[in-house]
């Protein structure tokens, strides 16, 4: 089952995506990168996944399909163990990591596309990145009635964004407290145990949006960082984000040095 080759299929611009990315690289497990284009992936993720959701990430391994990050970790965990980046006796606390942070995954998303979707240029640049011709038209000439329908199912009115401000801040100081008491501790800034984990991936890959690690094509662009992170400038020199810049920085090198395949 180790063996079986795996498929990765991702949305580029999502940070859950990027957190199995990672996972799989870091642990040297061989995969290959489906790049799905937003809106036009829902039907084959509905299909695939079989469980009524449309979402990314989805793991592919012959003709099981896992779908959503945590219950691919889970399945890596149980298919291709050991991993490196969660032993055993930490499993528990890296997991709790993992789960505290995926629950700002939304939020994030919501926070960055309200200043991004007044940039509607930048949103469709990013969104048809691996895009095939016919549906980069497609996105072009339906982009109009797409940008409301995302709005409505993201939740992106100024009440909930501003709802969504108060979580990532807590988190950013629930994971200054942390970087802290570590640093009072034993001078280590990885979150669980005294060695690079899985439970650093989970929250630099989240938080990824809002740090703009250069090592990312995306995040890591100036238009980005100005017309979609700009509003997380409040927390831009804040340990917790430099921690993520670090972090991307020392241990994950350049997202994307082989690109991922189109849809086919």
């Amino acid at each position: 089952m180790a063996n079986r080759a795996l498929t990765l299929f991702t949305i580029n611009m999502s940070h859950y995506s990027e957190k199995i990315r990672w996972l799989l690289d870091y642990e040297e497990i061989p995969y290959q990168e489906i790049a799905l284009t937003p809106a036009l992936h829902t039907l084959p993720m509905w299909f695939k996944g079989r469980r009524a959701l449309t979402t990314v990430p989805l793991l592919q391994s012959g003709k099981t399909c896992i779908q959503d990050s945590p219950r691919i970790v889970s399945w890596l965990a149980g298919h291709h163990s050991p991993l490196d980046s969660m032993p055993s006796e930490k499993q528990q606390e890296i997991l709790a990591v993992q789960q505290r942070f995926d629950a700002i995954g939304k939020p994030i998303a919501r926070y960055l596309y309200l200043p991004g979707f007044a940039h509607d240029a930048l949103i469709r640049t990013i969104w048809t990145q691996f895009a095939k011709p016919w549906e980069r038209r497609f996105i072009t000439l339906a982009y109009p009635l797409i940008k409301p329908a995302f709005r409505i199912k993201l939740r992106i009115y100024p009440r909930a964004v501003t709802q969504a401000e108060q979580l990532i801040d807590a988190e950013i100081r629930w994971l200054e407290q942390r970087l802290q008491q570590l640093e009072k501790e034993r001078k280590c800034r990885y979150l669980v145990g005294d060695a690079f984990s899985f439970a650093d991936i989970a929250a630099a890959s989240i938080l990824a949006p809002l740090a703009c690690p250069p090592e990312h094509p995306i995040y890591g662009e100036a238009e980005f960082r100005a017309k979609m992170a700009g509003p997380a400038q409040q927390w831009a020199d804040s340990a917790a984000l430099q921690w993520v810049r670090d972090i991307y920085a020392e241990h994950r090198g350049k997202v994307w040095a082989k690109l991922p395949a189109k849809a086919a």
